[in-house]
């Protein structure tokens, strides 16, 4: 008896076993240490308040950088990186808005309004960063025909 499998199971299979390849070239040292240099300046380090920021900062660094790597096939086909950029602005901007929500909510920053938005651009600054990173780490992979 033969065993049934469907096209979203092996794309699906097929994505993991893509994101496992990535997530390779990674490592927790650099996204803990980009984390604390791209928002240290907003919270007390050392604390374990900042610890849980943390994470929530490298999950989004991880999302980010799969994101950007499964955008780079169309940049290794031939597409410029603003235009590759720009086909993924809103699951990026969804990323951008997550983290912001995520340390305002946990970070206890006020209701300084400054403050607030410098939060919002160093997260932008954050997620672009990560998906600039993905992107051009899966574009050499495809380059070097390791997908």
């Amino acid at each position: 008896m033969n065993v049934i499998t469907t096209f979203k199971e092996k794309r699906k299979e097929k994505q993991v076993k893509y994101e496992r390849k990535m997530l390779r070239e990674l490592s927790l040292e650099i996204l803990k240490k980009k984390a604390n240099e791209c928002f240290g300046q907003f919270f007390q380090t050392g604390t374990m308040f900042a610890a849980s920021l943390e994470d929530g900062c490298v999950d989004v660094a991880i999302e980010s950088y799969l994101l950007g790597a499964k955008y780079s096939k169309f940049g290794y086909y031939g597409e410029t990186y603003e235009s590759v950029k720009d086909r993924c602005y809103m699951e990026e901007k969804h990323l951008v808005d997550i983290l912001y929500d995520f340390l305002l909510y946990w970070g206890n920053i006020g209701d300084n309004n400054f403050v607030n938005e410098s939060l919002y651009y160093a997260c932008e600054q954050y997620v672009a960063y990560w998906w600039k990173e993905g992107f051009t780490k899966g574009e050499k992979r495809y380059r070097l025909r390791l997908h």
